[in-house]
């Protein structure tokens, strides 16, 4: 069970880190941080956490260690790495990657700690950068009963909808079932708004249509109010999006599951990528329409 004085560490301070971690500091629960880029961290240190200088450093100071970075090869060298989590935490501490990566790897994860009497769990998370400041992430785990149901009150911080899903690995395919979702949905939206402007409609009068019928989503609630004001700043990275997709395509190629719908709508986010709009949130694949 955690205590009032548990000590959590947060590593990976980018667009859904810092929402997540400033949650977790609002909490009550003594925060370390630490990010590759310092600067990104100053906000959550400006509030009270702690700021720590590596990973090992980090790993060997908290009871409960948190990582949402970028790539499976950011994960890997965190978690593995010669300073890495692996070889500093201590026995009887949680590991929790919240990072979008591989199953094997999340597995493989698991493993390592439970060698160290460590508990770990993958715990991939959707609803973007206004989830994660708001604290209504939708939190997808794998690994053990026991050690999901002793850091819920962590989880419970961060997200309104915390499932586990089952075993090591559970959260990170469930994580490519939204994303696969994700990635048809948000086409669909784009083309919608695009077709109402090309139709002459007036695109707000439309949204008060087709935002509580039959078309209703998240996607489309959270996106198109930025679509309408040209603000095309990630709430979610294309860059990220395409990784998870490749990893979602590659998952499925293992099962011999084909999916056309997430193969096309990987293909127009390499050609945003292509055209240097990586940086750019996924409300971005609008402008492949309309710039045409």
């Amino acid at each position: 069970m955690l205590q009032s004085n548990t000590k959590i560490g947060f590593i990976g301070i980018g667009v859904m880190g810092k929402g997540m971690a400033a949650n977790l500091l609002k909490g009550g629960f003594n925060l370390y941080v630490y990010n590759r880029t310092k600067s990104k961290a100053l906000g959550l240190v400006n509030k009270g956490a702690k700021w720590v200088d590596s990973v090992g450093e980090l790993s060997r100071i908290c009871d409960v260690v948190i990582t949402m970075v970028g790539y499976p090869s950011d994960v890997h060298e965190v978690y593995f790495g010669s300073q890495g989590i692996i070889n500093n935490i201590k026995a009887q501490s949680y590991a929790i990657d919240m990072t979008t990566s591989k199953p094997a790897l999340a597995k493989k994860i698991y493993e390592a700690a439970k060698a160290k009497n460590v508990f770990a769990l993958d715990a991939p998370v959707s609803g973007g950068d206004i989830g994660a400041a708001d604290g209504t992430l939708s939190i997808m785990v794998g690994g053990d009963k026991e050690a999901f149901n002793n850091l819920k009150p962590i989880f419970e911080l961060m997200g309104k909808n915390i499932v586990l899903q089952g075993g090591p690995g559970c959260g990170q395919h469930t994580k490519m079932c939204n994303q696969i979702a994700i990635a048809s949905t948000i086409m669909g939206v784009c083309e919608s708004l695009a077709y109402a402007k090309k139709s002459g409609l007036d695109v707000e009068t439309v949204l008060k249509s087709i935002g509580s019928g039959g078309a209703a989503s998240w996607q489309l609630s959270a996106y198109a109010p930025r679509i309408l004001k040209g603000d095309f700043e990630p709430g979610f990275y294309i860059k990220h999006f395409v990784k998870d997709m490749k990893i979602a395509l590659e998952e499925a190629d293992e099962m011999g599951l084909k999916t056309p719908a997430l193969e096309l709508s990987k293909k127009l986010y390499d050609k945003l990528i292509t055209d240097g709009k990586e940086n750019l949130g996924t409300q971005a694949l609008y402008n492949l329409y309309i710039d045409k």
